[in-house]
């Protein structure tokens, strides 16, 4: 019966889910039905007194002995759990050397460095790779002979792929957690692994690797969840980038997850460009998450598919920008009058160094590049500066991106792979002329130059961007502006250089 015990204006009617309080009359009959030992007075309708039947009392004791015959309480959250023991330094040596001669994706990267993780004595054992598609287009087939993938059954059939060397192996010891097209399931896993510190005790690293664009985008809500739960863990958005990964038209074509991500208090973001940078943000992210001071965040970095020379870690790195998330990475190859700051992230990285050159070389613009790993986390530091300011009128702060951009000289360009509000975010402290760049629009199939063309975010586009902000300030003409738009045929998406055609490398 609808309402049962709350008395006869609630029983059985189907306004009940309406009703928000109950008469004194209600009050009453409930007490009586339920036999609970309090008197009329004590029975106000807008304030009735709580009960609790005393640890004694035959309710509480039945409470309790079915309670401890079910095992106690089973699960028990803990809010501190034991540290784990962090993998020495040598563990981030393949990233930190960079590829050499040789292309590789940051996708690819980051799986070389997880598999050098995995082996590390001290924590190895803890991680637990889950992917909700195909393991192949993440080249995480590279851990099926060693790890491989859990089925409480075991295997119980021949795989297609036997012949090969790493074909697919299931097994009851297995690691890998292979959900199938199943994105809420591998949350769930996620949710489950990444909160065993508190339930069992057992800190567990969960590395959820998944297309990006159906991340956040489709399962959102259980992230919040898993955020509400104190989750923590790595969320790796591959494939990412709405040119990058350039032949699944608008369905796949991710360009504005860290939009989303950065609605989620307990995510921290990262778009890194290079090998080294992922070492570094993984490096960090397990101190912060499984340290001697553990936090109640989780981790959310974008990796790309799109090959290119992964550069070796630049001596002097400024690994506190870096983590931060901006750091100075190339500074102007030439001495002008004009000058310009770039700020690119992820694959971007490499459009700024090309527009770098074409500036120098066409227009005798000196143009800086910085590597802005984090648009999401320099906002959020933006944001504390100001509610401190708010609040503390005679101890003012500034916000790490306006320090860091202190003296630059000249215009601010911001361009990723990402819709241009992604960049927008660093904007109200950013004291330079600022103008973005950005992968507004549904993706579309072409090659990645003809989509980079098209979105304005190639090397190109982000000439004549710079040629309109030195306009703005009056260092150039116009006529300038016009003259690059025909020399680099900017609306023609024909005239782009293809770029890369290969996949995760």
């Amino acid at each position: 019966i609808k309402g049962w015990t709350l008395g006869s204006h609630f029983e059985g009617r189907n306004s009940t889910h309406q009703m928000k309080k109950m008469t004194k009359e209600d009050l009453l009959q409930f007490r009586d039905r339920l036999q609970i030992p309090l008197t009329d007075d004590k029975l106000d309708p807008y304030l009735p007194s709580y009960y609790k039947p005393p640890a004694d009392s035959p309710e509480i004791k039945y409470l309790a002995e079915r309670r401890q015959a079910l095992g106690g309480s089973i699960p028990r959250r803990r809010s501190v759990s034991k540290p784990l023991e962090q993998p020495k330094d040598s563990a981030y040596e393949s990233v930190k050397r960079g590829s050499g001669n040789q292309e590789i994706a940051t996708t690819m990267a980051f799986v070389r460095l997880l598999k050098d993780l995995i082996k590390d004595p001290g924590l190895g054992s803890r991680f637990v790779p889950i992917i909700p598609d195909e393991a192949r287009t993440f080249g995480l087939d590279s851990l099926f002979p060693t790890l491989k993938i859990y089925s409480p059954n075991g295997q119980k059939y021949m795989s297609v792929d036997r012949e090969l060397m790493l074909s697919y192996k299931e097994s009851t010891q297995g690691v890998i957690l292979h959900e199938g097209i199943n994105e809420a399931g591998s949350v769930a896993s996620f949710t489950a692994v990444g909160s065993s510190y508190s339930t069992h005790d057992v800190p567990m690293i969960p590395i959820y690797i998944f297309y990006s664009m159906f991340g956040f985008q489709r399962t959102g809500d259980a992230f919040w969840a898993a955020a509400d739960q104190l989750v923590r863990g790595f969320v790796v958005g591959a494939t990412a980038g709405r040119t990058t990964l350039n032949g699944e038209g608008l369905q796949h074509e991710d360009g504005h997850s860290h939009l989303l991500a950065a609605t989620n208090p307990a995510v921290v973001s990262y778009d890194p460009a290079f090998a080294y940078e992922v070492g570094h943000i993984v490096k960090d992210g397990l101190r912060r998450m499984y340290g001697p001071d553990s936090e109640n965040i989780f981790y959310y970095m974008t990796v790309y598919n799109e090959p290119y020379v992964q550069p070796a870690e630049p001596e002097n790195l400024d690994v506190d920008g870096l983590l931060r998330g901006i750091y100075l990475y190339a500074p102007a190859t030439i001495k002008s009058k004009k000058n310009v700051q770039i700020l690119a992230s992820g694959v971007g990285v490499n459009w700024a160094l090309k527009a770098q050159k074409l500036l120098a070389e066409d227009f005798d613009v000196a143009a800086t590049v910085w590597s802005v790993t984090s648009w999401n986390e320099l906002r959020r530091d933006g944001l504390a500066v100001d509610r401190h300011n708010l609040l503390n009128p005679e101890d003012q702060r500034t916000a790490y991106i306006t320090r860091k951009l202190d003296g630059a000289k000249g215009p601010v360009v911001a361009v990723s792979d990402f819709m241009r509000a992604v960049q927008d975010q660093v904007a109200p402290w950013v004291t330079q002329s600022f103008t973005t760049l950005g992968t507004d629009g549904f993706g579309l199939s072409d090659t990645r130059g003809a989509l980079r063309r098209h979105f304005k975010v190639d090397a190109e586009s982000i000439v004549i961007a710079t040629l309109q902000q030195l306009v703005a300030q009056g260092e150039i003409k116009p006529k300038l502006v016009q003259e690059a738009i025909d020399k680099y045929q900017i609306n023609d998406v024909r005239a782009a250089d293809a770029g890369n055609t290969e996949g995760s490398g």
